[in-house]
């Protein structure tokens, strides 16, 4: 996101804001936005009522970012949101203060991936197909279908790069989806996953911006795509269009905070996180935006109409993926290596 939002907010004083980086207490960095605005409704604003004093920025991710504040000494940010592999490899870097769940919550109150050594999960998304209803009456069903150009015929969209779509097209090959891991650790999975690209590379279309695939699906360029979970539904709602989503063998991912090192404002980031984690305030927050919560509780707090369209549903991540941060960190060079030159011929 390349909205940069720096809010100082220490007190009120008659009536007016006083903006100050002196008497701000704890840093909370995210994504900006629209995304970060809905935090700020459901999370930070409560807090700030409450007398946290709250500081507010916001990024774009990279590890390199992070690195280099800590290096600084001082970074001026205590918690920051951050994506699967930010989260895996600055842990192991010692980037981050190691949590301490006694003053948050019982780790098995939160989704796999969401209470780790060094995170706390902030919110769920899901790359997932997406078809329109108004078009295909009987959609597809799994990446098998997806796969199936004689029984959907058209062209198809995923996203350029290895990430994903490797996984999918195991899972399209019949590859069980808590196997796919596993096959793809292996020499032969990943020539399987590639020879499987090559049947439908004919009918492939790229994206790589987020609002493309709704874009492609919307101008009928293609039959089906892969997107993230909150498109569908923001289109849906401010386009008024049909979209479908298949939820089944969609990849979730867990963006988490962290807590950086040598954070000078522990006691309140712990403050936040606490509040953060509750289920009665993370259900509040797929109100306001269809991103799904990490608190399991959670779910039976939220209206039906509502936990349908998340991807943290216990439905819906009974026939999820969870996304291995961990693989892709050890392989990503080599196999974008290799996806450069198959994309190539």
């Amino acid at each position: 996101m390349n909205q940069k939002l720096s809010l100082n907010i220490c007190g009120l004083l008659a009536g007016v804001v006083v903006a100050s980086n002196a008497c701000a207490q704890v840093t909370l960095v995210s994504w900006g936005g629209v995304f970060q605005d809905a935090q700020r409704e459901v999370f930070f604003d409560p807090l700030r009522a409450e007398g946290l004093k709250i500081n507010e920025d916001s990024w774009d991710g990279g590890i390199g970012i992070l690195r280099s504040k800590i290096l600084a000494g001082d970074s001026g940010w205590d918690l920051v949101q951050v994506e699967p592999e930010e989260m895996v490899l600055g842990c192991e870097e010692g980037l981050y203060q190691p949590l301490d769940f006694a003053r948050i919550g019982t780790p098995s109150q939160f989704i796999p991936g969401a209470a780790s050594e060094c995170g706390l999960g902030a919110n769920v998304y899901s790359i997932v197909i997406a078809y329109d209803g108004n078009t295909l009456k009987a959609g597809p069903q799994s990446w098998a279908d997806f796969w199936d150009v004689k029984k959907f015929p058209g062209k198809r969209a995923l996203r350029q790069g290895p990430k994903m779509n490797l996984e999918f097209a195991l899972m399209a090959d019949g590859v069980a989806p808590d196997q796919v891991y596993k096959v793809l650790s292996t020499p032969k999975g990943v020539d399987r996953a590639f020879a499987k690209l090559d049947q439908l590379k004919p009918n492939l279309i790229w994206w790589s911006a987020g609002n493309q695939p709704m874009q492609l699906l919307g101008s009928g360029e293609v039959v089906m795509t892969t997107t993230y979970n909150g498109r569908v539904s923001a289109a849906n709602e401010s386009d008024k269009r049909n979209f479908k989503v298949v939820w089944n063998g969609g990849i979730f991912m867990v963006d988490s905070w962290v807590l950086l090192k040598g954070s000078k404002n522990q006691d309140d980031a712990y403050r936040f996180l606490k509040y953060f984690g509750d289920a009665r305030n993370q259900a509040r927050f797929p109100l306001k935006i269809r991103y799904g919560v990490a608190n399991k509780n959670a779910n039976q707090l939220i209206p039906t109409e509502i936990q349908a369209q998340l991807p943290s549903s216990p439905e819906t991540l009974a026939k999820s993926v969870p996304f291995d941060a961990e693989y892709w960190l050890e392989n990503i060079d080599s196999l974008t290596e290799r996806f450069s030159a198959w994309s190539a011929k």
